[in-house]
């Protein structure tokens, strides 16, 4: 006898985003891992591991942050082995559709990489978007490569406070190469290149006067300029500004380094100049490691933070001090009605330190 209920098979299921999200993505434990379980997955390259100790070191916990110096450590011995490449530009360039496109050039070429791109935190919420995975959604998929959008927590120049360390925990997980993506011209490019080997400004053609609209500094810091979108019809106002900014870097002191920096033209969109940028790179740091700069830089590099260790670390002792969070506040009101003077009140705070 036939039944009278009838069974909807319901609504298809959209396809996935990230077809390896089931395999990377485990389930996260209520409390953090060992520090050797996080250290025996980072050597194995386990990406779902690496993530989870990223999260460690970016923790305010001091638990977490003790087993985090302790990872690092244990880390350090492995790492060293890569080619940190910082990226910054202006606004509009494309800088993740260059990273994209650069970045899967680089897979392609045999290498592994790694992608610290950083996201601007509100100041009103402290929140971010941490975009980066959806925006660079065919390097996400790629095997070879591993995207980690980190949020700034309204940090100096909008670089996350752990960026350094997570360096060395990608090196060790095995990857060769590493970009770190900035904020944005005129935020975060210093802090950046104290921790990378190469440092490219993606610029853009026929755009205003491009000479004005960038600082001098950090057209110094720049190891390579590269004219992004010169495609279509821009590939005239493209060769026109590697010409205007080609003639600007001639003007510089020379670089310590020996290098002369360089200007390019490429286009993320179809894929040209990619080849020519990375032989760039690898000329760089065949000329660095020959004459020595490049160990020296690093060394010079482990000392700044080192200091910046320092300084955060006194930051967090001070704030976290019993009497200072009780007098915080009262020392706030006393200068918020003109009862004292916020050098003062500074000084008086400090002394609990």
């Amino acid at each position: 006898m036939d039944s009278a209920l009838k069974v909807n098979h319901g609504v298809q299921q959209p396809p996935e985003i990230n077809p390896r999200a089931r395999e990377i993505i485990k389930k996260k434990p209520g409390k953090s891992l060992a520090v050797p379980v996080y250290l025996e997955g980072i050597r194995k390259g386990d990406v779902s591991i690496l993530a989870q100790s990223i999260t460690l070191i970016e923790s305010t916990l001091e638990e977490d942050r003790k087993k985090a110096r302790e990872l690092v450590s244990a880390c350090l011995p492995l790492s060293g082995n890569s080619v940190r490449i910082g990226i910054t530009g202006v606004p509009g360039v494309g800088k993740s559709t260059f990273i994209e496109a650069f970045g899967k050039h680089i897979t392609q070429s045999g290498h592994k990489l790694a992608v610290l791109a950083i996201d601007p935190s509100s100041e009103r919420t402290k929140g971010s978007i941490l975009g980066d995975k959806t925006r660079m959604e065919t390097l996400a998929n790629n095997p070879g490569a591993f995207i980690r959008p980190s949020p700034s927590g309204g940090t100096l120049g909008g670089v996350a406070r752990k960026t350094r360390e997570t360096i060395i925990l990608c090196e060790a997980a095995g990857f060769d190469t590493i970009f770190i993506e900035t904020v944005g011209v005129g935020q975060s490019e210093t802090t950046v290149h104290s921790m990378t080997d190469f440092f490219l400004l993606l610029m853009l053609a026929g755009a205003g006067d491009g000479l004005q609209g960038i600082k001098r500094g950090i057209m110094e810091m720049s190891d390579l300029l590269v004219i992004n979108k010169a495609d279509g019809n821009n590939m005239e106002k493209a060769r026109q500004a590697r010409t205007l900014y080609q003639g600007a870097l001639e003007l510089f002191p020379p670089s310590p380094s020996g290098w002369k920096p360089l200007v390019l033209t490429a286009s993320a969109v179809e894929g040209t100049g990619l080849r020519t940028i990375l032989e760039a790179v690898e000329q760089y740091m065949d000329l660095t490691k020959d004459n020595g700069f490049f160990q020296k830089k690093r060394a010079e590099q482990a000392v700044y933070w080192m200091r910046e260790s320092i300084d955060d670390y006194l930051l967090s002792r001070f704030y976290s001090n019993p009497r200072v969070k009780g007098k915080l506040h009262e020392m706030e009101s006393k200068v918020r009605e003109g009862e004292t003077d916020s050098f003062c009140a500074a000084a008086e705070l400090l002394k609990y330190l």
